[in-house]
């Protein structure tokens, strides 16, 4: 399975291993630490737009 991770480039760790990375495989949207790859989170467009719209709008802000 060929998938192109993706990783914000705001991620901080010198090693590239202290990130989320999303990708995009057979219309789902995956989700994994960069840490631990083999656990992936999967997901629609829908529930991830929803989520990424709480993010910028704060609703997530004590969280961080």
């Amino acid at each position: 399975m060929d998938i192109q991770w993706r990783k914000s480039s705001k991620s901080s760790d010198a090693d590239g291993n202290d990130c989320l990375e999303l990708a995009e495989h057979g219309g789902e949207i995956l989700l994994r630490e960069s840490d631990n790859p083999d656990v992936v989170v999967r997901t629609t467009r829908a529930k991830l737009r929803a989520f990424l719209g709480g993010v910028k709008e704060g609703e997530f802000d004590d969280l961080a």
